[in-house]
């Protein structure tokens, strides 16, 4: 029997019916759409009215996000900015050094001697020039290893006892800061810098996806924000974390369709590409494999992001390239050849270029008509950059979250005013068919679909200062971005983002009709609930 569900309206994000009051589900997939008495003929059916008086919509998309947020909150927050966790805990932020160091010392003595002591979310550019180093964190927790990770992730502070466990001192890898006497001061950039600490403790953060609680927590946070499809755009694919995979989206209550991109620069290019090969043969409706993901530079906002003449605003020198350049081009034409779809971090637009480049080439020696290389974030890209880009057949994936959590940094110190209104230019982006999506980058920001639709809109920083206003969305085209904009990227168009017959019954249920409302009610909706291939999902609250 099929089920046939009500609502006050169904936005389905399909041309040829794009308003609707019902939609018939059966065997997890669309049979229809339409008036009532238009669907009766397919058969019989249950009439479920628990969403009569609500707004339906495709289920979002979340383009780039990363488990880690399932994992993270075991951990101790220092963001700035308040936050709720997976089970809707709500944690304050922390507004200067002091209360950072204080939450350092309440948390060192819960644990037990000489335990590692592990913080995220920590961002410096909120705090006026002040700098955490070595010394503010050894002032209050000197007895054991302390690594504080930046929001981004691309950078961290470590204490002097953790430095102790690293050869980072005599080392000459690039990242490590270091005083005016060549001591490093705790700062460490980029991944390679990371990884000793990484070594030194014997475990990796970012190995944390490999765990079926980390799965069901991730799975949480998006389905309380709308999100039927997610994806974990940093996993490195081993072994046991291909296994907590397959069997986190087996369990048929499991709340997301799950998609993860292997980190490439983990692997040889012919392993990497034997190795998702080899994963691809094990999608299911719920678990799909096939993208890979490429760092590029860092973040430029952590000065670490790669960036063309003039440079940063402030003087600041260039940022740091996780690869050298003509490995990760060569790594573009491995990948490419191979058939699969490459998602590329890009920041600074040194590092779109140098994506673009790769592509052009790849392109020239080995055709693919449909590739959809995505670069991810794009926070600086140029108007010429873009067109190269809808040349190319390359999809954006931007980092519109961007705008309200470092806006005002950019404009004061790593852009400037002109600069600064060219960030996340999804309207030029549009104006020029490029294929585009928008992200949060969790759990550099928060997820939210609804948050992010609000930023596009309104693209007003945390000061209530508008950015770029020639960029902004409309209400069409930012929950385009959201869901079947995101899908596309995801090569997942043909499955999920829009409610037509065939793809996957994935629905997301709002209380509001977001064409009644103003984009300032967009960023606290709330979200009902969601349906995944027909499944529903009562948002708990």
């Amino acid at each position: 029997m099929l089920t046939i569900f009500e609502a006050k309206r169904i936005i389905t994000m399909d041309p040829s019916l794009p308003i609707a009051t019902h939609i018939a589900v059966k065997e997890g997939r669309v049979l229809g759409v339409g008036p009532l008495e238009e669907l009766k003929d397919l058969g019989e059916y249950r009439l479920d009215q628990q969403f009569a008086d609500k707004y339906i919509y495709p289920g979002f998309v979340e383009g780039h996000s990363h488990a880690l947020e399932g994992a993270m909150w075991k951990y101790l927050y220092l963001g700035y900015f308040p936050r709720y966790d997976p089970q809707g805990k709500y944690w304050d932020g922390c507004q200067n050094l002091v209360a950072i160091q204080q939450k350092l010392l309440q948390q060192a003595q819960q644990l037990p001697a000489g335990k590692p002591l592990i913080a995220w979310g920590f961002d410096p550019v909120y705090f006026d020039g002040e700098r955490l180093d070595k010394a503010i964190i050894d002032e209050v927790v000197a007895d054991r290893p302390v690594v504080v990770f930046h929001a981004n992730l691309h950078l961290m502070t470590v204490n002097e006892a953790m430095l102790r466990q690293t050869n980072l001192a005599q080392s000459q890898i690039e990242g490590v800061m270091r005083t005016e006497d060549g001591t490093p001061n705790g700062e460490l950039r980029e991944m390679a810098a990371m990884h000793a600490v990484f070594e030194a403790l014997g475990q990796s953060i970012f190995d944390e996806v490999a765990s079926l609680e980390t799965l069901k927590q991730y799975a949480l946070a998006a389905q309380r924000t709308g999100i039927t499809t997610i994806t974990d755009l940093y996993n490195p694919l081993s072994d046991q974390g291909v296994a907590v995979l397959k069997e986190a989206t087996s369990q048929t209550d499991y709340p997301v369709r799950l998609v993860p991109a292997m980190a490439a620069l983990e692997w040889q290019s012919s392993q990497g590409i034997e190795r998702v090969q080899q994963c691809q043969q094990a999608n299911t409706d719920r678990l799909h494999f096939g993208l890979v993901k490429l760092m590029t530079d860092g973040s430029i906002q952590g000065f670490s992001a790669r960036m063309r003449w003039p440079g940063y605003h402030n003087g600041q020198e260039n940022g740091i390239w996780n690869a050298p350049p003509a490995t990760l081009k060569q790594m573009v034409m491995d990948y490419h050849q191979a058939g699969l779809q490459l998602h590329i971090h890009t920041n600074g637009d040194e590092a779109v270029e140098l994506m673009l480049d790769a592509i052009e080439e790849a392109q020239t020696l080995w055709y693919r008509p449909d590739h959809r290389h995505t670069l991810q974030h794009c926070q600086f890209i140029s108007q010429a950059q873009m067109r190269r880009a809808a040349k190319l057949g390359v999809c954006l994936n931007m980092f519109v979250n961007h705008i309200y959590y470092w806006g005002d940094i950019h404009r004061q110190s790593t852009l400037g005013y002109s600069r600064s209104r060219r960030m996340q230019p999804l309207r030029s982006a549009y104006e020029l068919g490029i294929p585009v999506a928008m992200h949060s980058d969790a759990p550099v920001t928060p997820l939210g679909p609804l948050f992010s639709m609000w930023c596009a809109l309104a693209r007003r920083t945390a000061t209530d200062q508008v950015l770029g206003e020639h960029e902004a969305l409309s209400m069409d085209q930012a929950l385009y971005a959201v869901t079947l904009g995101a899908a596309y990227t995801l090569h997942l168009d043909d499955q999920v983002g829009s409610l037509e017959v065939g793809k996957y019954a994935d629905m997301v249920v709002l209380e509001h009709d977001l064409y009644a409302t103003t984009p300032d009610q967009l960023r606290d909706m709330t979200v009902h609930a969601t349906v995944v291939g027909g499944q529903v999902h009562v948002v708990r609250t």
